[in-house]
């Protein structure tokens, strides 16, 4: 067990199981620690850990003070079985998992607050016997946070399922959710998955406060309605903060293969599809999506995972496990790999998914709506075509739609569960090539401009109370060098190695065109070596110090 340090402030993050709840609170983790100087001790329930659960959180180029607890693994085969739903699934694991919790947080030192998600809230209890602030991170989307804190008042006041109810269930001060849309999980109140749900979304005012992966400009009604109405201050709903968005940002490898295919495609043109770690298809939908690719002759990543006919959400629990024995020949039409190489890249199991979002070639994203792909589409100003599979998804997909304008639905055959490789050519067209699309790519980079704005802002906020005296004492301290700063996967300058301008002395005697700035191109040096010869050289005569002349 590791001690926390004494001279930083040191807080726990504790996830539920499932890369869409792991992957935001790792990422708010490194917020913390690389951004505001915190010591973490990220708590991993390694009981049914996933591959990819377990190489994320065990990576080499996590940042010096993020520290990663593994809580012992448990055996629960007795109380959940392959057939048993995500969340009372997750909800069981947590339960036995945290059995040891007061002690772990009690030799951490008791850390100062612990951050936790929608799934731990049996965290609150050991906590307010500790003394232990506990914060919740939300990470969904802020409607969906709203709808949970609904959920109570909806339970108590509506004796039949919700699905029978003949009108949309109006969610305080939020558009109304159509009973169609309604996740899984409230479809059926008999049930443990529902028991379990109400039980975390019951428990949500017990946070100290609520941190949002959303911002300002992104949902404003529904964050509104939260801070402003006052069904919500009567619960009452804890102090809600948006921090997001919080994304993953990949570390691709130089020859990646979708990267490389990328940078040979014209810009704005090709349709990413990729529905989320836990995502599948059935064989007969899989087969359509690959028809409809191929009618609409549009360029295409397609990341491809063995269909099933089980269960949407399928992978959820073994992502990444499939990655070597993942044949995608093997069940896409007879011919299609063939048929569409000049145009489509079939790539199984996984793509640096950020990586491709961000590339000047994307045009569109097809995606399963969930809220971390939701968040990095927008990021990066991507439109998308909604395919919302479990979850809360549904109810994503028709907040792009219908009130963000950012995404176009697909129409499904009714009865049949299937969209049909014509409504999917149609789709694809739209967005790629219609003024629809060209509507939606307008309105996703204009979100993404008041996202970088949002986070201007925010930056100043932090510079105003930033201390650069101590950031590089704990540098120093650190010893990490530039080199454990890039291996961490800084993407900006670090503050502390950044001045700010000051004006000059107007009386200092110096003019503009006493000053020259070397510029020196970089293009090339992690490819060949008689490029990064010359720039070295080109460096060395800009800056003579660089090779130790006078």
């Amino acid at each position: 067990m590791v001690v926390a340090e004494t001279n930083k402030p040191h807080v726990a993050v504790l996830s539920s199981p499932g890369m869409g709840h792991i992957i935001p609170l790792l990422e708010l983790s490194k917020c913390l620690v690389i951004d505001h100087g915190i010591h973490v001790s990220f708590l991993n329930i390694t009981t049914e850990a996933s591959t990819a659960q377990i190489q994320l959180l065990h990576s080499p180029t996590l940042p010096l003070g993020l520290d990663v607890i593994d809580i012992p693994a448990v055996d629960i085969s007795a109380l959940v079985s392959d057939d048993t739903p995500i969340v009372a699934r997750l909800s069981v694991n947590v339960e036995e998992s945290l059995k040891p919790l007061k002690s772990i947080l009690i030799e951490l030192g008791k850390p100062q607050a612990l951050f936790i998600d929608l799934f731990c809230t049996q965290a609150f209890d050991v906590c307010k016997e500790l003394s232990i602030p506990t914060y919740t991170f939300f990470t969904p989307s802020t409607s969906f946070l709203a709808f949970c804190l609904y959920l109570p008042t909806l339970d108590h006041e509506v004796e039949c399922e919700f699905i029978d109810l003949p009108e949309p269930v109006q969610v305080p001060g939020c558009s109304p959710v159509r009973t169609e849309d309604l996740l899984d999980q409230v479809r059926n109140r008999k049930i443990d998955e529902y028991k379990w749900f109400f039980f975390h979304t019951s428990r949500l005012p017990m946070s100290d406060g609520i941190l949002l992966n959303s911002w300002e400009d992104f949902e404003p009604t529904s964050l509104k309605a939260i801070r402003e109405q006052p069904f919500y201050k009567q619960i009452p709903t804890p102090p809600v903060f948006p921090a997001g968005p919080l994304i993953k940002h990949d570390k691709p490898e130089l020859d990646d293969e979708c990267l490389a295919w990328l940078d040979k495609q014209p810009l704005n043109s090709v349709l990413f599809v990729a529905l989320g770690s836990g995502g599948t298809l059935s064989a007969a939908q899989l087969t359509e999506l690959a028809w409809g690719l191929e009618l609409s002759q549009q360029r295409f990543i397609l990341v491809a995972r063995k269909p099933t006919d089980a269960s949407a959400s399928a992978t959820f629990f073994n992502v990444g496990e499939d990655i070597n024995v993942n044949y995608p020949k093997a069940y896409l039409p007879d011919g299609f790999l063939k048929r569409t190489k000049e145009v489509g890249l079939v790539v199984p199991t996984w793509a640096p998914q950020v990586s491709v979002l961000q590339h000047p070639s994307t045009g569109a994203f097809l995606s399963h709506c969930g809220w971390n792909s939701t968040l990095e589409s927008m990021t990066h100003g991507v439109p998308m075509i909604a395919w919302p599979l479990y979850a809360e998804q549904r109810m994503n997909a028709t907040m792009l739609v219908e009130e963000v304008g950012v995404a176009v639905k697909p129409v499904g055959i009714p009865g049949k569960g299937v969209v049909d490789r014509e409504e999917i050519e149609r789709v694809v067209r739209l967005v790629l090539e219609g003024e629809e699309g060209n509507v939606m790519t307008r309105k996703a980079r204009e979100l993404k401009r008041q996202k970088m704005e949002a986070n201007y802002k925010n930056e100043a906020e932090v510079e105003s109370v930033y201390n650069r005296q101590s950031e590089v004492k704990a540098f120093d301290d650190s010893r990490a060098g530039v080199k454990g700063l890039i291996d961490t996967g800084v993407s900006k300058i670090p503050r502390m190695f950044i001045n700010q301008q000051h004006d000059l002395d107007d009386n200092s005697g110096c003019s503009d065109s006493q000053f020259s700035i070397p510029i020196i191109d970089l293009n090339g040096i992690e490819k060949e070596a008689n490029i990064r010869a010359e720039i070295v050289d080109n460096v060395r005569n800009a800056w003579p110090l660089c090779d130790g002349s006078e």
